[in-house]
This record gives C-alpha cells, structure tokens and sequence, in this order.
C-alpha cells in the first residue's frame, strides 16, 4: 500500500470516529480509556514490530479513538439544557462581524470575566461566548468593547431544530434575553479587522452602482452568502437550487484563482510567482466571506489544485476532499453533525468525485459531451449525493434545479469578471466603474430575471415533509452499493 492510500485511510479513520461520536456519544468508555488504549496499541507496536499489517491496523484504531476523543472534548464543554439562566453584567468583545437581517442584528460576544461565567461553564475556562439579538442601528463592527446587562439563557431547540448544538459547535453556549447595550469602544486595527473593512467598501461601492436584487447577487457571487438578498429573492434561489452560487462554492474559486493568475501574469509576475500571487488571493478571499464551511472547503481545495499544476501533478480530488475534511474537523469535530453547510459542501463535492465520471464516461462514448450537458451531469451528480440532506434538513425538492444551472452557470464566469472589473475601476477611476456598471448589470439582470421566472412556475420545487433519518441511511447505503459495483454499472451502461 501506497503512502498515498496510508494517509487517506488513516483521515477516513479519524473521519470514522468523530462520527461516531457526534451520534452515538461514547462517554461510557471513561475518561481514561484512550490512555489504556493507548498502553494496549503500544504492547501490540513492540509485540509485531516486523508485522506491517499489524502496524497499520493499530494506527487505524487509533486514528479511530483520536476522532473519538476529540469530540467527546468538545462535546462535554456543553452545558447541559436544564443549566438555569444567570444575570449578566460587564464588558465584551465582538468576536465576529455582526449579522444583520430582519432589522435585527446578531452579536457573537466574547468576555474573559469567569468570575461572571454560568456555573454550568465553570471557573475552567478563561473565555465564554453567548449571542446578543439587537436592533440594526446603531451598527456594530468585529473588535469592539460593549457594556452589555442581560440575562444568559441556554438556547432552546424549535420544530425540531436543534438551535442549541448549531451555536456550540461556534462555542456559543447562550444567548443573551433582553439585553441592552451601552458604551462602545471602537477595536484597534487587526489584520482580519482590516480584511472586514475592506469588504464592507466593496459591498458599499456594489450597491452604490447596482440595484437590488443585482446588487445582492453581485455580492453574493464575489463575496458570499445571502444577507444582501430579501427573503423572497432567498426563496426563489432554494426553490431553483441556485443557492451554491453565492455559498462560495468550488466553482467560484476556480473562478477566482484563474482570474488571478491571469491578474499576476498580466502585472508581469513569472508563472510561478502568479501560482502564490493567487494562493495569497484565495486565502484573502475565504477570510473576508467569513470562513463558512463551503468556503473553507473550496479554498482547500483550489490551493491543493493549484499546488498540483505548479509541481506538473494531476491533483488527487479524493484526497484533496478528505484532507479538506480532515483539516477542518480536527479544528471543530462538532461540523460533521451540527453544520449542514459542512455536509453540502462536501456531499456535493463527493457527488462530483464519484457518480459524474460514471455518467460522464457513458455521455463520451455513445455521443460525446456538450458544454451544456457537462453542466446538466456535474449538478445532477451533486444533487444525488445532497438530496437526503436538503430533504431531511428543508423537506423542499427543486424540480427545476438541472434546467436553472443549465441558464444560468455558463454566464458566471463573465458576470464575476465585469464585476471584478467594475468594482476596481469605481476605486480608481469612478466615472469608467459607473459606466461598467451598466454592461454588468445586463448579466445580472438576466440571471435575477430567469430565476425569478423559474421559480414561479408551478412545480418548481414540491413540499417534502417528515423525510426521516431512516430514509437518509437508506439512500447512502444504496449509494454505496451502486459505486461500489460501479465497475459493473459502467459495462451495463456502455451495452
């Protein structure tokens, strides 16, 4: 076995076991079980030194136990629901931008009192996090001091969401009910500060030159997320299934990254010194869309890739994929359950890897592959390994979702780059950004207009309910079954 192998199976390993632990929570096993573990892997080390095999299946094991503990880690630092709540009083930091929606706005607030800390938390920690609920003005920026009294209640679940793991798997363990905030202090330059800053001018200097809803989609393709889009418009994008063309998806990356080796290239930059010019570029572009799962995920992904073609190597996209997982799960193990951003992201990505060459494959042989095709295959893919999730998190099907990808991904690439080229020549020269944005907004106006359409019709989503867990297992299974007999599909396909 190749190291290549070795490496992949030990993450799938690790991988293992924090699932295992998100579902089952293995707390029986005691505190000390990883150390006897650990003492009985060792015996078996020295016992079959010679034997590789024994080597590998031990470092399985405890790659195992290693996804194991690090969630039981996370996991016991969560109070527990009937915590009580407790009055709070004193200063906090902004840990993270602010959300604004619904003429509300979200405070993810940090303080270093633990003398002031619930007594579910204990006295242990140096820092707690808690979410404050605010009106929209006045507005609140990452790094400022606020005076805030409220009282920390522990999250509670609704229809069936758990809300309460979905803020602890960011260490938010309560939110703050009825708070009121006093002075502000303004935080002190940081480099991520900075990198905020910078995008908030590009949001301002986006919805300066464009209406609504252009403006928002505009943002939503460069930087990110939803919040520059009103509900409707968010509903039509999920009724579509558009919405991973503003979740920072792979495919904006890709996009990104060839802009800006193009951009390196063109400044005068050797290749080489273009391929870090956009390894700077995509790492600055994930931190400034907030670092979600997606985003993370992509940006892994687009540097790995990008790192294969400077070295003259094919990137591996199934250890590329797993590694991406590997590396994030090792920071926060509760994002395997708890972020259903996490589990698009990858799934999706997942779908691509394996179900599209057996379409693909099939589509070469018997009458060769379009443009348009290679999209219809490459969302049909995703959407295989995704549907479960979206059924069981959202009950919503999009009927219309192969032909809106079809219309609408092949545009992309263009909208992207005159916006690019709108929003730096708004900050040079603002007359020639005015003037831009004009030609910009006909792509926009095209792609808000056909989704809109879409979206309207009809059938184009149909309701789902109570689609259970049972029937998520179910489809992954049959999923396995069919790749693992791929070899077989392929030939009865190719007849």
């Amino acid at each position: 076995m190749n190291k290549s192998k070795i490496f992949f199976s030990l993450l799938l390993s690790f991988i293992g076991g924090i699932f295992f632990a998100s579902f089952y929570f293995p707390r029986i096993l005691g505190e000390n079980y990883l150390f006897v573990i650990l003492i009985l892997s060792l015996i078996f080390l020295v016992s079959f030194y010679k034997n590789k095999k024994v080597y590998f299946f031990v470092f399985i094991i405890l790659f195992f136990l290693g996804g194991i503990w690090l969630t039981n880690l996370k996991l016991q630092k969560i109070p527990s629901q009937d915590s009580g709540s407790k009055d709070f009083s004193g200063f906090v930091s902004v840990v993270k931008e602010p959300e604004t929606k619904d003429r509300l706005q979200k405070i993810v607030a940090e303080t270093s009192d633990v003398s002031n800390a619930p007594a579910a938390l204990g006295h242990s920690m140096s820092k707690y996090r808690f979410l404050i609920t605010t009106n929209s003005y006045p507005q609140y920026a990452y790094g400022d001091k606020l005076k805030v009294d409220c009282k920390l209640e522990i999250p509670q679940n609704q229809d069936g969401f758990d809300y309460r793991m979905y803020l602890a798997k960011d260490d938010v363990f309560y939110v703050c009910k009825n708070p009121k905030v006093g002075s502000v202090e303004h935080g002190s330059g940081s480099a991520y500060g900075f990198l905020l800053e910078i995008k908030n001018q590009l949001e301002g200097k986006i919805t300066q030159l464009l209406p609504a809803p252009e403006s928002g989609l505009m943002i939503g393709l460069i930087l990110g997320g939803t919040g520059n889009l009103s509900k409707g418009v968010q509903d039509n994008f999920s009724k579509t299934g558009l919405t991973h063309i503003v979740a920072v998806s792979g495919y904006n990356v890709t996009i990104v990254a060839e802009y800006l080796m193009l951009v390196g290239i063109f400044l005068g930059l050797w290749r080489k010194q273009a391929f870090y010019f956009a390894i700077l570029g995509i790492f600055l572009f994930v931190v400034m869309t907030g670092m979600s799962a997606s985003a993370v995920r992509a940006g892994v992904m687009g540097w790995l890739i990008l790192w294969a073609m400077k070295n003259g190597r094919l990137a591996n996209s199934q250890n590329a994929i797993i590694f991406a997982a590997g590396v994030m799960l090792l920071f926060n193990p509760l994002l395997l359950r708890w972020d259903v951003g996490f589990q698009l992201s990858f799934l999706a990505t997942l779908g691509i890897i394996y179900f599209y060459p057996l379409v693909e494959k099939y589509s070469i042989k018997k009458q060769g592959i379009s443009f348009l095709s290679e999209i219809l295959f490459l969302s049909l893919s995703a959407q295989v390994f995704v549907l479960p999730i979206i059924l069981n998190d959202f009950g919503q099907l999009s009927l219309i979702s192969p032909l809106a990808n079809i219309l609408i991904l092949p545009i992309l690439p263009l909208t992207m780059l005159l916006g690019f080229i709108m929003v730096v020549l708004a900050f040079l020269i603002p007359p020639l950004g005015t003037v831009l944005a004009w030609l910009t907004f006909l792509p926009l106006k095209y792609e808000t207009g056909v989704i809109n359409f879409l979206a309207g019709l009809k059938y184009s989503a149909v309701q789902i309910p109570n689609f259970s867990w049972e029937w998520v297992v179910i489809w992954y299974i049959i999923l396995a079954v069919v790749l693992f007999r791929k070899n077989s599909l392929r030939h009865w396909m190719s007849k």
